[in-house]
């Protein structure tokens, strides 16, 4: 071969090594695009697949809340207690107006009978408080181990009350009005309804005797024509 000839042979060879060369450099170039290009969609998909499978919440959803229904706010109606209807002393501004309340004519059962007596009986002439005084010692009494447990029992004691005659309680005018307020402070005392001056009294008299067992008594008050004891 000549050495124009194998000039020629060399330069076609190198010419076709650089084509090559350059077809495979593009070739890689162009399959490095397409590895990100893939990559890239792929991250775009699992993106997509993520916010559709596992949502993710806002920043304030992480707060701590219970899991359960919390329950609604009490309004302030609701939240103090409704008023009891034995104790309407809550809605009353005096113990006249408490009686006026309670004043009702109406079959009494025998124990607030006997209770509503001995207020008849013993005080029907004083003040409300004195009313209410000598009822808060049939009740009082009623309650300590000293006396029996009933109304009744306590008003029928022999040698207690005056009033009392041979076993029995004398009529009583049912139609008065001292009748009414005698019923009326009688369910005062047994609900509770009124603070009582006499308190936990047990024992009263008439201002104008001055029985010895008194001295051996502490005084709680003094109503009226009264002196209540403990």
């Amino acid at each position: 071969m000549s050495r124009k000839t194998h000039r020629f042979s060399l330069m076609a060879l190198a010419g076709t090594a650089i084509v090559t060369f350059a077809g495979l450099e593009s070739s890689g170039a162009n399959a490095q695009a397409a590895a990100a290009e893939a990559k890239f969609i792929s991250a775009a998909e699992t993106a997509v697949l993520t916010d559709e499978t596992v949502p993710v919440a806002p920043a304030t959803q992480f707060v701590a809340e219970p899991v359960v229904q919390p329950l609604p706010e009490r309004s302030e109606a609701a939240a103090e207690p409704a008023p009891s209807p034995a104790t309407p002393a809550r809605q009353a501004g005096s113990l006249r107006a408490l009686v006026e309340q309670n004043a009702q004519i109406g079959r009494l059962s025998p124990e607030m009978e006997c209770l509503a007596g001995a207020v008849y009986f013993e005080a029907r002439g004083e003040p409300l408080e004195g009313q209410l005084a000598v009822a808060q010692v049939v009740v009082n009494r009623s309650k300590s181990r000293l006396f029996p447990g009933s109304y009744c029992g306590v008003v029928y004691q022999p040698s207690q009350f005056s009033f009392v005659r041979g076993g029995r309680m004398p009529a009583v005018e049912r139609s008065s009005a001292a009748w009414r307020r005698a019923t009326a402070i009688a369910t005062i005392a047994h609900d509770g309804q009124w603070d009582s001056e006499a308190r936990d009294s047990l024992y009263f008299h008439a201002r104008y005797v001055n029985p010895g067992w008194s001295r051996t008594k502490i005084a709680r008050a003094t109503i009226d024509t009264h002196v209540f004891y403990r």
